[in-house]
């Protein structure tokens, strides 16, 4: 924690120099309702003291920014819970960080409305890393879980630390073509981290916090409330130098982490995609009003001036090994597809292929990686490398 010096003969502001936060004062500060870090820091300016803080009057708390909720906590904590947090510390090896110990994320700190404290599982000295965020739909298409897999591996190769939210579809894609490179990853988290949301991903959860970080503002036993997730999508652009938004409809949880990092001063990204495809419409929309269009990793790295070579960016690639050609019936019916879900009369009249030879190719080439089914009886290519 920080404490309070006087800056000079004359001077109101508060300069602060390093001290840890004493256990027992962060445990109860950090299950304290609605506190950030700019509401911290003006209470331990009032205090002097972080263990005087829960201590100040109540009307002390309010002019320090205090809302309510916050107030009767600090009249009444619930010390059988925060004993129990204790004990999960202690069982877990996790690490609770306050807003101005040394460890907390500098980027996070500048922004606006910042969490008081950190919940963290894994490398805590990830979170000061250089990273880039990549969010985008629960239920993405095959070629968008491809493409974050493919742009989180090589930017991962290419130095960044990759940060999402956990999620199903884009955000765990981006999490395991980041460990896929032998990289390093973040999960922020909508819960307590001794909860994994969503239950499929308790492996994946486990991977991160044995190579990477898992991080929460919320305390144990917090429960994956809708109200949680944005209030994540903050954390998660306000660690990353930028976002990037792979696949979005118009309205969706991915657009108000842009749009928290437009806010916060990060660069914002965004892939195109098909006119036709619905979760293109929300990086469209990104797109006209301002955010990068990107179609390599390369573009990201530039932008945010990170030195690269072209070698870093294909860690699984041999040179000089070339993909095996397809049979030229194979070659025309994926340029009869493109990328665009299409369905198999479309693929029959564009290519003068009989239905039945159609059919039988398009379960060879699924099977073989190079399309992926859409609902509707539907087909579509996938871009294997970017």
């Amino acid at each position: 924690m920080l404490r309070p010096e006087t800056r000079g003969a004359g001077s109101r502001d508060p300069q602060y120099s390093p001290v840890m936060l004493a256990d027992a004062s962060a445990l109860a500060l950090a299950r304290c309702p609605g506190l950030t870090a700019e509401r911290l820091a003006a209470a331990l300016a009032v205090a002097g003291d972080p263990d005087r803080i829960l201590r100040l009057p109540e009307a002390r708390l309010r002019n320090c920014g205090w809302q309510d909720p916050a107030v009767a906590w600090a009249a009444a904590p619930d010390r059988a819970g925060i004993d129990r947090d204790r004990e999960w510390l202690e069982s877990s090896g996790a690490q609770l960080i306050a807003c101005l110990d040394p460890e907390y994320p500098p980027l996070l700190r500048e922004t606006q409305h910042a969490p008081a404290f950190l919940w963290v599982r894994g490398d805590a000295g990830l979170l000061a890393s250089a990273q880039l965020a990549i969010v985008g739909s629960r239920n993405p298409t095959a070629g968008g879980r491809s493409d974050a897999h493919e742009f989180a591996r090589y930017l991962a190769a290419g130095g960044l630390t990759i940060t999402s939210g956990l999620a199903l579809g884009i955000d765990g894609a981006a999490h395991r073509g980041a460990l896929k490179a032998g990289g390093r990853t973040i999960a922020v988290c909508g819960t307590g981290l001794d909860t994994v949301y969503p239950r499929e991903h308790a492996a994946l959860a486990d991977e991160i916090a044995t190579t990477g970080t898992l991080v929460s503002e919320f305390p144990p036993r917090a429960p994956p409330l809708p109200a949680h997730f944005p209030q994540r999508n903050r954390v998660i652009s306000g660690l990353a130098l930028g976002v990037l938004v792979v696949e979005a409809a118009s309205r969706s949880g991915s657009l108000s982490t842009a749009r928290h990092a437009g806010e916060q001063g990060r660069e914002v990204f965004a892939i195109p995609g098909s006119i036709h495809n619905p979760l293109s419409r929300g990086c469209h929309q990104l797109i006209r009003t301002g955010a990068k269009l990107v179609e390599s990793a390369a573009d990201i790295l530039e932008e945010l001036k990170i030195p690269f070579t072209r070698q870093s960016l294909t860690p699984d690639e041999r040179p000089g090994e070339a993909a095996p050609r397809l049979d030229k019936e194979y070659e025309i019916l994926l340029d009869a597809l493109g990328f665009d879900p299409t369905g198999v009369d479309a693929i029959v009249e564009r290519t003068g292929l009989p239905a039945d030879s159609v059919a039988s190719m398009l379960l060879i080439l699924e099977l073989e990686g190079h399309i992926a089914p859409y609902p509707g009886g539907r087909y579509g290519r996938i871009q294997k490398k970017r």
